[in-house]
């Protein structure tokens, strides 16, 4: 088993002889170990008056007698060395592009918006195109074909939306020192992306960030779904049920009409073509109307009771204000009712939303 104390002493810088030593404020570096997996789980900062000369940092072990198993390391306390973190990045602007480099992600973004297709080859080549019904043709092709635009605009949205990442490497002194922080104050720092982590902030392996309200990474889009980008993909599982279920309705009525007529003539394509495409667009269909149902379901709820998905998983203690349901959804969809929370051109505006805090 790794020794914690290594891992500590990373983070423990010695106290620089430059520095006056009658400064108000220390910061100490405290790693939290995690006796179960045997590796830090986690790193904070504590704000320590001048009057302590020490922070305890606190190991337990499931190795051992019962009276070493928790033990004490005393440690001076010192100043957040910059050494370990690159400069912090410029802020990003809502017109710059995020795009996240995994291999799988990539495959299934594009699996999805295959799928898309599919289904607008079969339903307006083989259904609406060769149907008599020339109002039937218009009217259905025209919401599917709508539906179908805002569902892949809504994946590009969500998939190329900063979900609200952590600027990288921001975990400097001087970055800890404007955050005027009072005795007894605690911010939390990523190991792994040298970043000061905001409350209700979890790091994901695959973007290689620290997410803001980070719910979970979807594959299908390619990225978080996190602060910035949730809005975006509730409205992609919203319409991405809807013109599932729309297909599904079409299909029936088809498979009806051809039932009656001669299936030479209800379609462009040979019979047994056309079964199987129907067949098949109606397996896709179903497979994604109760997917992302359930999906956007689980979604509503999570804003609804301020609560993501990780958080829910890890059973956290809930330490931010308990707002109505209706607060939940306008923090998400923009706080004014609008056409535009339908829309997945318009940018959230989040009005008096809550700042994020650092400090906890």
């Amino acid at each position: 088993m790794t020794n914690p104390t290594n891992h500590l002493s990373k983070f423990l810088g010695q106290e620089d002889e430059e520095q006056d030593l009658k400064e108000a404020h220390e910061f100490a570096i405290i790693a939290k170990y995690c006796p179960r997996r045997h590796k830090l789980s986690g790193i904070y900062l504590r704000v320590q008056s001048s009057r302590e000369r020490a922070c305890r940092w606190r190991a337990c072990s499931v190795m051992g007698s019962p009276a070493h198993r928790c033990r004490d390391i005393e440690r001076q306390a010192g100043y957040l060395q910059p050494e370990h973190c690159a400069p912090p990045p410029p802020r990003s602007t809502a017109g710059d592009m995020w795009f996240i480099r995994d291999g799988c992600g990539i495959v299934c973004g594009v699996i999805t918006w295959m799928l898309v297709f599919f289904a607008e080859f079969v339903v307006v080549f083989v259904m609406l195109l060769p149907s008599k019904n020339l109002a039937y043709s218009l009217v259905n092709g025209t919401l599917f074909n709508g539906l179908a635009f805002l569902a892949l605009a809504s994946h590009f949205r969500a998939m190329c939306t900063d979900p609200g990442a952590v600027p990288k490497g921001n975990a400097t002194k001087e970055f800890i020192e404007s955050l005027q922080l009072k005795p007894g104050q605690v911010v939390y720092k990523c190991p792994k992306c040298c970043s000061i982590k905001p409350d209700r902030a979890h790091h994901c392996s695959v973007c290689k960030r620290c997410i803001r309200k980070m719910d979970h990474h979807c594959p299908w889009v390619n990225n978080c779904v996190g602060e910035n980008n949730q809005k975006y993909f509730v409205l992609f599982t919203m319409y991405i049920a809807l013109i599932s279920l729309h297909a599904l309705m079409m299909v029936v009525f088809h498979f009806l009409f051809c039932l009656e007529e001669d299936w030479a003539k209800c379609s462009t394509f040979s019979p047994p073509a056309t079964v199987i495409l129907l067949i098949l667009l109606s397996f896709e269909g179903l497979l994604f109307l109760i997917f992302t149902s359930v999906m956007f379901g689980t979604q509503v709820h999570s804003i609804c009771t301020d609560e993501t998905g990780i958080e829910q998983l890890k059973k956290e203690e809930r330490r931010w204000a308990k707002k109505t349901k209706w607060m939940n959804m306008k923090v998400v969809f923009g706080h004014s009712f609008s056409i535009g929370w339908l829309s997945p051109f318009s940018v959230p505006d989040h009005g008096k939303a809550d700042p994020y805090q650092y400090i906890v």
